[in-house]
């Protein structure tokens, strides 16, 4: 019931290598670190607007690689949405780079290596809060879940959250 940092780094290609030789890189990056931690579930950021068509296209091939090499070790692979992780880790879905590493700091006593770390920690903090579901089971999450304060306070304010977006609609 309670958040236990293991690791945290990145895996980062040469952008002077080819597409296939990088992608190549993180699988073979992601793949190691599967087997040295043996995961349970993996989460993985939601699809989100990139800066340009090409961007889109290198980060789907990414995060393919990514998700391949979780299925070939048969873990789940959960999606989250980055407004949600902001939301489970920070309390707003529109938190900064710096107030997703502080807190990830604060909940984990410990630094990430770097701001894509920080990053991929944030979004296993929010997936093992379940983040991002809709407020009615994270309502009922929290209320089932009275000696874990961190889950509770964050699946509250996502219910919360989740209201608010509701009535603008």
């Amino acid at each position: 019931g309670r958040l236990q940092h293991i690791a945290n780094g990145s895996i980062r290609p040469n952008p002077r290598h080819n597409d296939a030789h990088r992608l190549t890189m993180i699988y073979q990056g992601l793949s190691s670190v599967i087997a040295d931690t043996q995961p349970d579930r993996a989460a993985i950021e939601d699809i989100f607007v990139a800066k340009s068509a090409r961007s889109a296209l290198r980060l789907g091939m990414a995060r393919g690689v990514g998700i391949l090499a979780c299925g070939e070790a048969q873990i789940e692979v959960n999606e989250i949405a980055a407004r949600a992780v902001k939301k489970a880790v920070v309390g707003t879905g529109t938190a900064s780079k710096e107030q997703i590493q502080d807190m990830v700091a604060r909940l984990l006593q410990v630094r990430a290596l770097n701001a894509d770390a920080a990053d991929a920690l944030a979004i296993a903090i929010a997936a093992s809060n379940d983040a991002g579901k809709p407020a009615g089971i994270a309502l009922r999450l929290a209320q089932s879940v009275p000696d874990d304060p961190l889950s509770k306070a964050i699946s509250l304010a996502l219910a919360r959250d989740d209201a608010k977006h509701r009535d603008k609609t």
